[in-house]
């Protein structure tokens, strides 16, 4: 119990740690995961799938099948595509390897030679020859990848409050990622590594509140690029960005409906990165074969998700007024 409380206070810690760059990861943030995304994003306590491998290491080893996630999607009014795969193992003694690949790609990026600068302004408009057409002289494509491989454990404990109190049982899971990034923009390439920490607990809730009918508690946390990740760029200065220290701390009820033979999720999420964010999310699932998802961030989501044998398939809606509301559809296999 003492190294459970221990390991809680380190990654609360954690989440301060070091704020000196901004923007310069960005694509990172790009949530993967289209049922996530249906749940307006909430999903660090729930992290169930191989998009853990964002939201929450430590949830990964919650799966016990082996399974592969993909996505592909055009972001941003078509002008950029975004593919996301996972790979997620479950080993012997309650532990879970896993590894995703993320890219973010432009292609047909217009150049515009700087040697039409070299005159000034009035040149250039005396002289018919110099005006500028406005065409480009060039494209080029711009790729942003991140790599991931992520391990999980899975532990158990009895917490015993004595007397004529009660016995709760604790789960508790811990994660960690290592990161590789690479960005390569007009010939210039640019890489780095980092580290994820994770940390999830899932309990009886109907225990905890003495009402029978209650289902299971969540709670998680996630503290992604500890201490800062530096990008080196291969330029002749070595110029170096950063990204910052991201915490990510998420609260889940899961409720059986044994009635109906269902189950409905609820999830909550708090950002701290830039600003401090909330997302909120729910899930409803009949039967284990249909589920239906809404949720709220910066503005309203909704997904659907079908699951057949081991084959599922999803589809988010995620609305935004200055980005472009956008549609995403995922596909995930169980061995």
């Amino acid at each position: 119990m003492k190294k459970f409380i221990f390991i809680t206070i380190l990654l609360l810690t954690m989440t301060h740690v070091l704020h000196a760059g901004r923007y310069a990861g960005d694509f990172i943030l790009i949530y993967p995961g289209v049922r996530p995304l249906g749940m307006g994003s909430s999903f660090t306590a729930v992290a169930d799938e191989g998009s853990a491998t964002f939201w929450n290491a430590a949830g990964l080893a919650q799966m016990q099948k082996m399974e592969v996630e993909m996505i592909h999607a055009f972001l941003y009014q078509n002008l950029a595509n975004y593919d996301f795969f996972a790979f997620s193992l479950p080993l012997p003694a309650k532990t879970t390897l896993g590894v995703s690949f993320t890219q973010l790609a432009i292609d047909d990026i217009p150049v515009y030679d700087e040697k039409w600068l070299v005159y000034n302004v009035d040149t250039r408009c005396s002289n018919i020859d110099l005006h500028l057409t406005g065409e480009p002289d060039g494209y080029f494509s711009s790729a942003d990848q991140v790599f991931k491989f992520a391990f999980s454990k899975n532990m158990s404990q009895i917490v015993n409050f004595g007397w004529d109190l009660f016995k709760l049982p604790i789960e508790y899971y811990l994660g960690g990622i290592f990161k590789y990034i690479k960005r390569d923009v007009y010939n210039h390439l640019g890489t780095g590594m980092g580290f994820d920490l994770a940390f999830l607990v899932k309990t009886d809730f109907a225990l905890l509140t003495d009402v029978p009918w209650l289902g299971k508690i969540k709670f998680g946390v996630n503290v992604q690029d500890i201490a800062g990740t530096k990008i080196t760029w291969d330029t002749s200065s070595k110029h170096q960005d950063e990204i910052i220290t991201t915490a990510r701390y998420g609260l889940a009820l899961v409720q059986p409906l044994s009635f109906i033979n269902s189950e409905i999720l609820f999830a909550f999420d708090w950002v701290d990165v830039y600003d401090f964010e909330r997302h909120l999310g729910a899930e409803f699932t009949y039967n284990k074969f249909i589920s239906v998802r809404a949720g709220y961030s910066n503005d309203y989501s909704a997904g659907l998700g079908i699951n057949y044998k081991q084959y599922s398939l999803d589809y988010a809606f995620i609305k935004n007024y200055d980005l472009g509301s956008t549609n995403r559809i995922g596909f995930k296999v169980k061995f």
